[in-house]
């Protein structure tokens, strides 16, 4: 089959076009989201790297986790934004393929990078006298290198999978963005190994981290019980809890959306996607921030240091 020029496809993102009152309420809403999301990533990541306290392992990657998430909502949300008040919902090949793309880096690399902030409370708990030279400054650079390297390598092996297949139909995308299984199934032709390897992608960047993570956990909970203070155990439980909070959010949402029966209320999938995509970026931030006295006093530290010069 001869192959369509790539710049002759355009793909046509149909999101809630049946709903044309509810995408001007969703764009509203995005829109605050997407700011939020700026605001609340870009001023932990700010902290991070002003306030010496904060210069250890946990908050490293956290300011890893923050720089993802915008980056990850960079791709589809401001995109997203504008068809919500287009009447021509359309993308073209290219700039579908960057999307698909970035976002699959993205979510890859953010599974990776859970797993690693989960070893680090494992070893911040579990060994608290070696943690310092366990969690050395060239380790964690190491594993934020390997999270993003392994995140992008995996992306760009799925992608030029992707884009050596032919579309010769209506190419529409019954979502809001452009999404890599979506897009192979529009080809017309034999799917099958992209289908398998996107499979393997799921077990090896989805289960395995998860595995992890549980184990680590498990460790975690096994040597907080053997605390014999009731304060200390709170203390324990406290340095995990926003961690938990956003792996449970994060792997919830996507076991849900991937193992529930599919139904006819697309609508509803639809919703759920956006959830994961946008709402979940949005309260990490805000989760980790919340109870944390550290971020707290780095914020005071911040405002008053603006104050100081303002007043010279």
């Amino acid at each position: 089959m001869e192959r369509t020029n790539w710049t002759e496809i355009e793909f046509i993102l149909q999101g809630l076009s049946e709903y044309p009152r509810a995408e001007k309420f969703l764009f509203v809403m995005c829109l605050v989201i997407y700011l939020v999301i700026l605001l609340g990533n870009s001023t932990l990541i700010i902290l991070i790297l002003l306030d010496s306290r904060l210069h250890i392992p946990m908050y490293f990657f956290l300011g890893n986790l923050s720089f993802l998430d915008i980056c990850y909502t960079s791709a589809s949300l401001p995109a997203m934004l504008i068809h919500f008040l287009s009447k021509k919902k359309t993308i073209s090949f290219t700039r579908c393929v960057v999307q698909m793309s970035v976002t699959y880096t993205m979510g890859s690399t953010e599974c990776v990078l859970l797993a690693v902030m989960a070893y680090d409370r494992y070893g911040a708990i579990c060994n608290p006298l070696r943690y310092p030279i366990i969690m050395s400054k060239v380790l964690c650079i190491h594993m934020v290198v390997l999270s993003w390297g392994l995140g992008f390598l995996i992306s760009l092996a799925q992608t030029l999978l992707a884009i050596r297949l032919p579309f010769c139909g209506k190419n529409v995308f019954n979502h809001f963005v452009c999404e890599i299984l979506a897009f192979v199934k529009l080809a017309c032709a034999d799917i099958s190994l992209n289908e398998i390897t996107l499979m393997l992608d799921n077990v090896i960047f989805l289960f395995s981290p998860l595995l992890l993570i549980c184990i680590s956990y498990i460790f975690i909970l096994s040597t907080v019980l053997r605390i014999n203070s009731v304060e200390g155990r709170k203390k324990a439980f406290s340095t995990c809890s926003a961690h938990v909070t956003v792996v449970i959010m994060f792997y919830g949402t996507i076991l849900f959306m991937y193992m529930k029966p599919k139904s006819k209320a697309s609508a509803v999938d639809k919703l759920i996607a956006l959830f994961y995509g946008a709402v979940i970026p949005m309260l990490n931030p805000i989760i980790y921030s919340l109870r944390n006295t550290e971020v707290h006093g780095a914020m005071r530290k911040l405002i008053t240091r603006h104050r100081f010069w303002k007043k010279r």
